[in-house]
């Protein structure tokens, strides 16, 4: 696995790429930088996070729209024992995970919470 440094809506970012799937990264990337410009370019939303939603949503429909099916959702996993608000120590670590990662994707732009 090599890092490849690319430019999305302005911002850098360095991704983690597969040996030899450079071209399809690179493919990628552009795709949603054209989707979150047109986004941007079009006025209506200013906030990065929203623009990287909407673009998604958008890419998510046109691979819809050509038959390609999203993988399948994995199984859900037995129920742990939950606190008193119905939440797991797993979800809180897993929830404090996901926000480190969003805040480091992010990065100058701010952190989400």
């Amino acid at each position: 696995m090599k890092q490849v440094e690319v430019t999305i809506l302005g911002q850098g970012y360095i991704l983690g790429c597969p040996d030899g799937g450079e071209a399809l990264l690179s493919t990628a990337v552009a795709a949603v930088d054209r989707e979150m410009s047109a986004i941007r370019d079009a006025g209506k939303v200013k906030a990065r996070e929203r623009i990287a939603v909407l673009a998604a949503l958008n890419l998510a429909y046109q691979l819809a729209e050509r038959g390609v099916a999203p993988p399948p959702a994995p199984a859900p996993a037995p129920a742990p024992a939950n606190t008193a608000d119905g939440s797991t120590p797993a979800d809180s670590q897993a929830i404090a995970a996901l926000v480190r990662r969003l805040d480091a994707a992010l990065g100058e732009d701010g952190h989400l919470l």
